[in-house]
């Protein structure tokens, strides 16, 4: 019964119709701003599954990724704090206020326990080690950012939802009160807590749960206060969208972008890691930092590649990037040298 109640359930009835109104949805789905294969040309499934048979033998860490242990109940700055759980979670401290960004802290992005473990250093921080939520962010439904069992467990603790459209379609499912629960199509904006403006803005990307795809929208974000500007990106390819959101909301003080779970099959929906880069630089962000990466294995590279590649383009682009440890809080507003805490196997 879990596991079907995990699969979530599809938008119907007054949902449906205000999505249907979104000029983002034709033929029964929503559409990328670009079109938008999901496989390169010379590539297919049937290629895929034969290229996994002989993916990296280094996917994963040999060692436990080393952490810092934060209590998130204290922190306190008079600036933005992010703390980084791996891969696409992370909690920010804003204003007084606690935001949540795609959860996923069962210890695996599947909804089969035996599949998509996380690596071992990056499942310290569990659903019980969260603070009250003040606000649960959700970019898209897939099983790497929106987590059924996490879900389950921090119900209580979470006061309201910003999602995108039909997103909540599983969030009520799953037992939570539309009345907690806002849905944003791109380029719709909220205030938060009267200090804190969120509009939900275009990725390069698709949704589900199933077979069934995109049947729900997908977002990027941009969070703004009267003394900061943060770019939160959920899962995109590469595309003119980065730009355009540049022009019109930035600069930024930093970017949070994919850099990780890339491959040529599929170009056009995970950006490779120098496009990261280069979106940071059209987003027109101070600080750029990479996630998306150092906690499962959901493409065939090396587990440290994508934060290679990322350094190496940043570096040749004059970009700043910032790498915490998981877990380390950062504050937004200062730059950091980066540590290159994942040779940490040398």
């Amino acid at each position: 019964m879990s596991l079907i109640k995990s699969l979530g359930k599809n938008p119907s009835g007054k949902r449906l119709e205000r999505m249907k109104q979104s000029p983002n949805y034709k033929n029964n789905v929503f559409q990328n701003l670009s079109h938008t294969e999901q496989l390169s040309k010379d590539s297919s499934y049937a290629k895929i599954m034969k290229d996994n048979f002989t993916k990296s033998k280094h996917v994963e860490p040999k060692k436990a990724l080393p952490f810092v242990k934060t209590d998130l109940n204290t922190i306190y700055a008079e600036e933005p704090v992010i703390v980084w759980f791996g891969h696409s979670s992370y909690l920010l401290k804003i204003n007084g206020k606690t935001i949540l960004v795609d959860p996923v802290l069962s210890g695996n992005a599947s909804p089969f326990s035996f599949m998509i473990k996380a690596f071992k250093g990056a499942d310290e921080y569990k659903a019980e080690h969260m603070p009250k939520i003040d606000l649960l962010l959700l970019t898209h439904d897939h099983y790497d950012h929106l987590d059924y069992k996490t879900l389950k467990l921090l119900r209580s603790k979470i006061k309201q939802i910003y999602c995108p459209l039909g997103i909540g379609s599983h969030l009520e499912h799953w037992g939570f009160e539309e009345s907690r629960i806002t849905e944003l199509d791109w380029w719709e904006t909220n205030s938060f807590a009267n200090d804190i403006e969120i509009t939900a803005t275009p990725a390069r990307h698709y949704t589900g749960r199933t077979m069934v795809r995109s049947k729900m929208l997908w977002a990027s974000y941009v969070l703004k206060t009267t003394t900061h500007s943060i770019y939160l990106g959920g899962d995109s390819g590469y595309d003119a969208h980065f730009k355009m959101i540049g022009e019109q909301y930035g600069p930024f003080d930093i970017a949070l972008l994919e850099s990780g779970q890339y491959n040529t099959s599929w170009p056009n929906i995970h950006m490779m890691p120098e496009e990261t880069v280069q979106a940071s630089i059209d987003l027109n962000a101070t600080i750029l930092f990479p996630i998306h990466w150092g906690k499962f294995a959901l493409a065939m590279h090396d587990w440290d590649e994508p934060i290679k590649r990322v350094l190496k383009k940043a570096n040749e682009l004059s970009v700043k990037v910032t790498t915490p440890k998981i877990g380390e809080p950062l504050l937004i507003s200062r730059y950091h040298e980066t540590k290159s805490w994942w040779e940490f196997e040398k």
